[in-house]
């Protein structure tokens, strides 16, 4: 057994245009699985859309199953982007700014300033990002 170092999740072919194809994903959490997810709020399942370049030379049909792939590294980055470093700016304007006693407002204040900032920079690097998230598809593996 080799190491998975992709990550896969299977949607369907929405579009097809000139240089890229759309694929919906129905994204699942954990517990959509669940026997009691129509009684619990906590299950969320969303639809997302996903641009992949596409060079023309396989053939895709508009409806057609496959596997969207992308690099286990590539998705170990986007975590860290969107949920690790924000936490840590949080938990590092929390503890030194609690450290010098400032009010707790200022502090709310200065946290919710500095996180909305640091998204406000990746909204404006989201192009740069985009060229390094490279998503691939792939004809599913009949079985």
């Amino acid at each position: 057994m080799g190491k998975n170092y992709n990550i896969s999740h299977e949607g369907t072919v929405k579009s097809i245009e000139e240089g890229f194809i759309i694929v919906e994903i129905l994204n699942k959490s954990a517990c959509s699985s669940c026997h009691a997810k129509g009684a619990c709020t906590l299950g969320d399942e969303k639809i997302k859309e996903v641009e992949i370049e596409y060079s023309g030379m396989e053939y895709y049909e508009i409806g057609e199953q496959v596997s969207v792939v992308m690099k286990k590294s590539m998705g170990y980055k986007a975590l860290w982007i969107s949920y690790v470093i924000p936490l840590i700016i949080l938990l590092v304007l929390l503890v030194s700014l609690s450290a010098v006693n400032v009010p707790e407002l200022y502090t709310g204040i200065t946290i919710i300033a500095a996180i909305s900032l640091y998204y406000f920079i990746i909204w404006l690097l989201r192009d740069k990002l985009k060229r390094e998230f490279v998503f691939t598809i792939e004809k599913l593996q009949i079985q």
